[in-house]
Order: C-alpha cells, then structure tokens, then sequence
C-alpha cells in the first residue's frame, strides 16, 4: 500500500482535534442491550464499530438532537506535516489523510457518474479521549463512527491498536483503510438516502441495520478497486493488503465478537453481520468494483 510520492494531499479533509472537544450530555439513550443481557464498555465498542450514528444505536433516533455541527478544538497543523504521498507512507495521521482523498475522490467521481446525487465531502475528526459531535459526547471507548447529524467521521487513533490487541486482528496499513473506507461508505448511505431504510429495525441477522453495515463494507470494496484511478497509489494493491482488509472484517463479526464476549452466538442481537458475511461483502464490492453489484436489501445476505 504505496502512495504515490508526488501525490497531492488535501489535509483540510481530516481535523486533528487533539484531546477533546468540548462539553455535552453524552450520547442520547441508555445501555446498549445484545441477546437479552446489558453489555459493557468492550460490547459497546464493537456495537458502534464501523458503524453509524451512535445516539440512533442507543435508542436516541437517528440523526436526532442537537444538529448542529460540533465545535472542535484547537486543530493540530496538518496541513504543513501531510503535503505529498511520500508524507503518508511516513506517518500515520498523514496516511489517513491520504485514505480520506482517496476515496473521497472515488465517490465524488462515481456519484457523479450515476447522475441523481452529488457529492458532498465529509471531514474526518481525528481526537484523543472525547470529542463533541453533532450525535453527543463521545469517548475514545465508542470507536470509529460516522454521525450523520454532523456529516463527519470520527476515528481516535488508539482504536487501530486496539482492532489487533483486543478484537484480534493483525492490524496493518489497509486494515486501517478499510476502516475508514467503511465509514465513508456510511456516508454515502446518509447522501443517498439508504440510512433512513433502517427504521427501528436494528438487530437481528436479517435486518436492516446488518444490512447496511454489509452494503458499507461492500462499498469499502468498491473503492479499494478503484483506489488506484483516484492517482493517489502507486499500483494496485496487494493480495496481502487485501488480505488485512479481510481479516479486519472477519475480526469485527457479530459472531465473533459474541463468542469472545459472550461465550455463545445469538444471531437475534446482530447489528454489523457475521466474520463470512463481512468478508462476503467487502469482497464482492473488490471484485466487481460496483456499487451496484452492493445490494444487500434485496434478497438474502
């Protein structure tokens, strides 16, 4: 996963907000609940793993609240550390930024190209501990999500640690990618309209919250097709960047997770989708490069 060294790099599309953003209520809604029983910290963790806005999984409604666009902190100057490709393949944060123009790239293009939806860039947050969002307070301990009230995504770097030591992935630069692709994918859900099919519908193996977390992961497919026509790579990837892709999303199955967590899979308190039906997806989208071939409303999944 080489990035171009003499790409041009836009890092007014990430903010680096540091450690904390600001006062809040939290996020709306009470505890999570999984298979019948309250879960903790780590459940929650993965319940809003790449997932969508965080006060609709708590009960708070989708896109509820306070709208309006959270105040950040002081932003750290990214923009003088992340100017070229050869600047992301040297640091972290700048690697985001290059994720972030690349499939912000991809989408503004493809969207176009269907001819019913424009485009709209979404910032991605970067914040240590907590941060203000326009979905509520939220703590490092949520993980990645996109909170559609506020069009962003917020990642707190420590999380990437964490897919490997805690959800026992092997980590890597695309596992990071595809992270973030996934929840751009969210985005793109929110601009179309396909968020709002989810309703209260939001567990079971069948419904549609599993639904459009595996269209997000497909779509996350999509772009890591295309990735390398955005001219920010140099080639395509590899089958062992794929292959981090593929473990990360195995990784964060609902199965998996409530095996770990739970010692036993309950399939009625999914919300993301199974390790093989998350794998399923991303690779179907890799393969044909095609959002449309990521229709997973109709038909089984």
């Amino acid at each position: 996963m080489d990035f171009r060294d003499d790409a041009d790099l836009d890092a007014s599309q990430v903010e680096d907000v540091g450690g904390g953003g600001g006062g809040g209520g939290g996020f709306s809604g009470g505890g999570l609940m999984i298979g019948g029983g309250a879960i903790g910290i780590v459940a929650l963790v993965v319940a809003l793993l790449l997932g969508v806005d965080p006060s609709a999984l708590l009960g708070g409604g989708g896109g509820g609240g306070d709208s309006r666009p959270a105040v950040p902190a002081p932003t750290a100057d990214l923009g003088s550390r992340c100017r070229k490709g050869s600047d992301a393949d040297q640091s972290e944060k700048c690697r985001v930024v290059g994720v972030v123009n690349s499939v912000q790239a991809y989408w503004r293009k493809a969207l176009t190209e269907r001819g019913k939806e424009s485009y709209r860039d979404a910032r991605t947050i970067l914040f240590t501990g907590s941060v203000n969002t326009g979905c509520g307070q939220a703590g490092s301990e949520v993980g990645p999500f996109y909170c559609p009230a506020d069009g962003r995504a917020y990642i707190d770097l420590g999380f990437f640690d964490e897919l490997e030591s805690r959800f026992g992935a092997k980590g890597g630069p695309f596992a990071q990618a595809y992270v973030i692709a996934h929840e751009y994918g969210h985005h793109v859900q929110n601009l179309i309209g396909t968020s709002r099919r989810v309703g209260n519908d939001r567990q079971g193996a069948q419904s549609a919250s599993v639904r459009l977390e595996l269209q997000a992961d497909c779509y996350a497919g999509v772009w890591a097709k295309n990735a390398v026509d955005t001219g920010f790579y140099e080639g395509p990837f590899s089958s062992a960047d794929i292959q981090e892709a593929l473990d990360a999303a195995a990784a964060v199955g609902d199965d998996r997770i409530q095996r770990r967590t739970q010692g036993r899979v309950d399939p009625e308190g999914w919300t993301h989708g199974s390790a093989e039906q998350r794998v399923k997806w991303f690779t179907t989208g890799y393969e044909t490069g095609a959002p449309t071939r990521c229709d997973t409303f109709s038909g089984g999944i």
